[in-house]
Parts: structure tokens; C-alpha cells; sequence
């Protein structure tokens, strides 16, 4: 009798597939599980969230973000569905560039903490399911780092390890620099160094100078450092100003541009000796194959990635994924279009051929990846409006691939464009005066971030902080969004859910604008619900008419909604010709729900699998009679 169950196991297995049939779109969606992985590694389908640390949370009341202070905000990511962050840089600096300057690449910055509170918060990222990104800067050090000062004195060994060039001598007898090579951050990118009697690069600040990559000690030393911070349990970096990374040798003058007349602006030439060299794509893909020798060497731990950044022609970017040989290099070169190529004064055609762009150039096999701000431009809220954070958050979350959202776009924080001289802080800011500053400041958009509407917004206890906190944040701040009934913070964490599913990792992606105002995408994947997307980014109303785009216009149920929305998540498009009205800026997320009508072809199936089983059942009743002789007919199981 031990078989019986064995055909009545396959009774509900037949219903469970009978009922896929009948019903199949919306019986299949509900059947995947909202944790599964598929066939995508861990980085390919992720949103990475971006911290500023000295602008995320301080903990000891010094007025600065801190290490311990991220990691007792660890819990807060978690929640909202953040599996991975990347960290601006933590190493130890003199913070002329807050970071991005440094003089210990093996060291945390004393602000920050110790590498005691920074191994205290690898343990508690692992604990709660999210990877550590590093923010690592390979192009140059500081000029306090022991290698400067060793090349600057010649040490052997060191002599090499910066780029030095002797001075030119003009008509008058007086030293000049070697060519007309500007900084980024304004004026000339050579420096004189009074003791070594030689000039040297720095293509950021004069106390930021150049490594030599053509050295190979310097390559070797960058290996060393990287391998360093793996061996500690990061997941791998972020490369910043990677394109910056080699200089044509002849040092030839860079042709003039034709934008400014002001020889000292970085605008004056075009730099095509000083950037996007095909030296950097060997280097890229040289720390690729370092990476992947140790995630092969690693097993246990995830795949160890590197994400790229560099403002460069798309092409380029495109060869940084895989050249025309097939060789890879970053996992994740940054795509900076929407910072970069459309404004708030764009149209739905503008976006969509941002969007398309990237997706035509990008070799197949890649992930894409879309970053929607950062550190160093304006927010987006100060960018398309505070009207727009929801929509321009469901355009990033429900597009393929990867996610970049810098900390506080969640809940639409906004520049704070009014910070004083006295208070100016940025470098380049700095550098062009008080009349100038405000045109070019990064401050606005590194405010601290506003956790509450208490003391510094909750950001610290110091009586001063190291940039003010914006007024608004006795309105707009993280506790505020979360008691609200609907909020930014509400509307993004909804969209992280969303992307866990199925359809928004694996599902085809198109896209296309319905008139010249609003765009609408659709992910779609076989047997499974469509995702809609639309966005209105105009500054007025649109009737939308979504008929033609959905082909064959079935039941719409609202997703995601924004916080000004009319529609709630649940709300059912009934109308025949699917036509809604979208407010100024506004985004809505739409499932495009099955028909319950089965086809002529799957009648014709689910026939085909009826007459399928029946045959099983009585070949399984069969061999019950002749395995256990149940009847009182005498089968002869020899002749049987």
C-alpha cells in the first residue's frame, strides 16, 4: 500500500498546473517568491546608496559624520531594503578636498574613527545583509602622503612616483610651466616645488598630486592597497576620476576650445592629453582581473566589483565595460545622463533618448546602471523640482539594471543654496572668490542629512556642524516621512519591494514617449504581470492615453503612487481607452493585470495535458495491481 500516496501527490500537482493554465499571468506572478536571486549575481540588480560620511551622522558631538555614527544608522538601510552603500572617502586626509586628498591609504581619517569602528562596521553591515563599497582615489594622493614627500627628496625607489617635469624658460628668463594644462579646479595644473626644482602635476588641487601609473612600483602600490581593503571584507570600490589617470608624455599644449577666453578655466582647452587616454582602459581592466583572481580565491565571499567613475564620451564608457576584443574591465562605469544631459527644462523625448543610449551602446551580457545625483552635483529635487523626487525615483527604480541614489534623495532633500562665504567650505568654490562662489559650490547639496526635526536635524549634537543643516528640515526630515500617511521616503521604499520581484529583474525593458511632455516604460516578462512606468515632467497637467502603448489595454492597477497623487496603490484603470490625467511632475507605477479569457492555443494545451495525465494514471494503477496484486485477478507478473 506504500504507493498510494504517490498517485495522490500527483492529483494537486496536476490542479497547481491546470490552474497556471487557466489562469496564467497573475497565478504565476504570486508564485515567486519576492527574495529570489534567479541567475543574477548580487550587483547586477541592486540599488547602491551613496553615503557622504562626513554628512550622515556624528556621533561623538564634534559637528562631523563618523564612522560609528554610519554604522548605528545601518539598521535604517536595512529597513528601506539596501543591500549594498559606497562610502566617500574614509582614509586618512588633511581634508583639503574632504577626502578625495590622501595621505594614508591604509589609514581611517581620525574624524571619521579608528579601523577598530571601521571593522565594527563591516561586521554589522554583514550581520545585516548589506556590502561595503570603498570610494578609492588612484589618480592622485596628497602632497602630506610619505611618497610625495619621498619623490620630492628623490628617495630611490621614489623618484618616478609623481609626474615632475623641469620648467620652461620664456624670452625674459623667468620659469614657466611646462604647457597650457589647466585644473579642474581652476588655474594652471603644475605646481613648483621649491626643493625638488621641478614642476609637478596635479590635475585637481595643487595639494593633490599625480601618480605616475607609467611607474610600475606605482601600479604594484595601488595592487597592495586594493588587496588591503578586500582582505578586510569590502566588496569592492568605486575608482574615482579614472579617466584622469595618464598624460600624453610629450606634454604637448592642449588646443584651445573656444568656450572662454579665461586661460585659467578648465574650460579654455580640450583635453585630449589630459583625459580618456587608452592607458586607463588597460589599467581598468588590470584591476579587473585582480578583483575576479580574488572572488575566485574567495569563493565564499560575493563576486568583488569595481564601479567606475569618469565624464566621458559614451563610447568610451562602453569600452570600459568590454573593449572591442572582449576584454572586461569595470563592472559598473558610472552613467552620469541623467545629471549630466537632462534638466528640468528637458522633454519626455530628451529622457528617452538618454535612456536608449545607454542601453544601444552597452555591450550585451552587462548590467546598466543609472546614477540620478551625487556629492558633487546639484540635488534632484533643486534640479527638476521638489514636485518631481517621486516620479524621477520611480524612473530610476523601475529601469534595468542598477540604481545609484545618493543619501537623502529618498526623502527629496533640496540644495542649500543660501550657505555663506564665511561658511563655504568646497575647494573650487574657494578658488573663484566670494562674487563666484555660489555659481560653482558643491556645499548645497553635502548639507547633513536630516534625521528628525530635533537639534542640527538630528545630524549631531555640536553647537555648530561642519556645514549648516538646511532650514527646511524642521519640516523635511526622515521621522516626519515615516509617520506620514504618504511620503518620499514611503514612495522609495515601496519602489525597492517592487524591484525584488521577478519581472523587474529579468523582464524586458522598453520605452518610448507618449506625447512631448510624458514617456512611459514597460517591463515585461512571459506569464508574468507588465510594470508600467509613466512620468508628466512638464509644469503642467497632461492627459495621458496609454492605449496605443499597451497594445491590447487590459486592467491597470496603481502600483506606486506619488505623495501628491489622486491615485492610491490598489486603484483600479477601468476606462476603455486608459486615458488619465497626471499633474505637473508627477509619476505613477501600473501593473498591467491578465485576462482571465484563455486562448485557443492554451484551451488546445491544457486538452493536450488532460489526456497526458490520464494516460499516467492508469499506467500508475497498473503497476499498483501487478506490485500488490490489490484485484482478485490472477496477473501472472512473468507474463505481465
Amino acid at each position: 500500500m506504500r504507493y498510494v500516496p504517490l498517485i495522490r501527490l500527483r492529483i494537486p500537482l496536476f490542479s497547481l498546473l491546470l490552474a497556471l493554465l487557466l489562469f496564467p499571468s497573475c497565478s504565476m506572478a504570486s508564485l515567486v517568491k519576492s527574495d529570489t536571486e534567479d541567475f543574477i549575481d548580487w550587483w547586477q540588480h541592486t540599488v547602491f546608496y551613496q553615503i557622504y560620511p562626513r554628512s550622515f551622522k556624528d556621533s561623538n558631538g564634534d559637528g562631523i559624520g563618523d564612522l560609528p555614527g554610519i554604522t548605528s544608522k545601518l539598521q535604517y538601510l536595512a529597513e528601506t531594503g539596501i543591500t549594498a552603500t559606497w562610502l566617500s572617502p574614509i582614509f586618512q586626509s588633511p581634508m583639503v578636498d574632504f577626502g578625495y586628498d590622501i595621505s594614508d591609504y591604509r589609514q581611517i581619517q581620525p574624524e571619521y574613527g579608528s579601523m577598530e569602528d571601521f571593522d565594527a562596521l563591516i561586521d554589522r553591515a554583514y550581520e545585516l545583509g548589506i556590502k561595503i563599497i570603498l570610494d578609492l582615489v588612484p589618480n592622485h594622493s596628497s602632497d602630506e602622503h610619505e611618497w610625495f614627500k619621498k619623490s620630492a627628496a628623490k628617495e630611490p625607489g621614489y623618484e618616478d612616483y609623481y609626474v615632475w617635469v623641469d620648467p620652461k624658460i620664456d624670452a625674459n628668463g623667468e620659469r614657466q610651466p611646462p604647457n597650457n594644462w589647466q585644473s579642474v579646479f581652476y588655474g594652471s595644473a603644475w605646481e613648483w616645488h621649491e626643493k625638488r626644482q621641478q614642476y609637478y602635476l596635479h590635475q585637481f588641487t595643487k595639494e593633490q598630486p599625480d601618480l605616475n601609473y607609467r611607474n610600475p612600483a606605482v601600479v604594484q602600490a595601488m595592487d597592495d592597497v586594493i588587496l588591503f581593503w578586500l582582505n578586510k571584507g569590502v566588496a569592492g570600490f568605486r575608482i574615482d576620476a579614472v579617466n584622469h589617470m595618464f598624460e600624453k608624455e610629450s606634454l604637448d599644449d592642449e588646443p584651445l576650445s573656444g568656450k572662454t577666453n579665461d586661460s585659467q578655466s578648465y574650460d579654455y582647452t580640450r583635453h585630449i592629453y589630459t583625459k580618456d587616454l587608452p592607458e586607463v582602459l588597460d589599467m581598468v581592466q588590470h584591476w579587473r582581473q585582480l578583483l575576479d583572481d580574488f572572488s575566485s580565491k574567495n569563493p565564499n565571499g560575493p563576486t568583488r566589483i569595481m564601479m567606475t567613475e569618469a565624464y566621458a564620451e559614451l563610447t568610451t564608457l562602453a569600452d570600459y565595460y568590454e573593449d572591442r576584443h572582449g576584454v572586461r574591465g569595470s563592472h559598473l562605469p558610472f552613467n552620469f545622463h541623467f545629471i549630466t544631459d537632462v534638466t528640468g527644462d528637458s522633454d519626455a523625448r530628451d529622457f528617452v533618448y538618454n535612456v536608449e543610449k545607454w542601453l544601444i551602446y552597452m555591450p550585451r551580457g552587462h548590467a546598466a546602471n543609472w546614477v540620478m545625483g551625487n556629492h558633487d552635483n546639484p540635488r534632484v529635487a533643486s534640479r527638476f523640482g521638489p514636485s518631481s523626487v517621486d516620479a524621477m525615483n520611480m524612473l530610476l527604480m523601475t529601469l534595468p539594471g542598477v540604481a545609484v541614489t545618493y543619501n537623502g534623495e529618498e526623502l527629496g532633500m533640496q540644495d542649500y543654496r543660501d550657505i555663506s562665504w564665511e561658511d563655504t567650505v568646497d575647494p573650487p568654490a574657494r578658488n573663484v572668490g566670494e562674487k563666484l562662489y555660489k555659481d560653482v559650490s558643491r556645499d548645497p547639496e553635502r548639507t547633513p542629512f536630516q534625521w528628525n526635526n530635533g537639534s542640527n536635524g538630528g545630524f549631531s549634537e555640536a553647537a555648530k556642524t561642519w556645514l549648516p543643516v538646511h532650514p527646511n528640515y524642521l519640516e523635511l526630515n526622515l521621522a516626519a516621512q515615516k509617520e506620514a500617511p504618504k511620503s518620499h521616503y514611503k514612495v522609495y521604499k515601496a519602489l525597492i519591494e517592487l524591484r525584488k520581484s521577478a519581472i523587474m529583474r529579468l523582464g524586458r525593458f522598453t520605452i518610448e514617449p507618449i506625447s512631448r511632455w510624458v514617456f512611459a516604460s514597460k517591463r515585461s516578462f512571459a506569464n508574468f504581470d507588465s510594470i508600467i512606468t509613466i512620468v508628466n515632467v512638464s509644469d503642467k497637467e497632461q492627459l495621458v492615453n496609454l492605449s496605443e502603448f499597451l497594445n491590447q489595454p487590459k486592467k491597470l492597477v496603481v502600483e506606486v503612487a506619488g505623495v501628491a497623487s489622486a491615485y492610491q496603490p490598489g486603484d483600479s484603470l477601468l476606462a476603455v481607452a486608459f486615458e488619465l490625467n497626471l499633474p505637473p511632475g508627477e509619476g505613477l507605477v501600473l501593473s498591467e493585470r491578465c485576462s482571465t479569457v484563455m486562448s485557443a492555443q492554451r484551451r488546445t494545451l491544457v486538452k493536450q495535458l488532460i489526456k497526458s495525465f490520464q494516460v499516467i494514471l492508469v499506467a500508475l494503477l497498473f503497476y499498483n495491481l501487478w506490485r500488490h496484486k490489490w484485484t482478485k485477478v490472477n496477473i501472472n507478473q512473468h507474463r505481465f
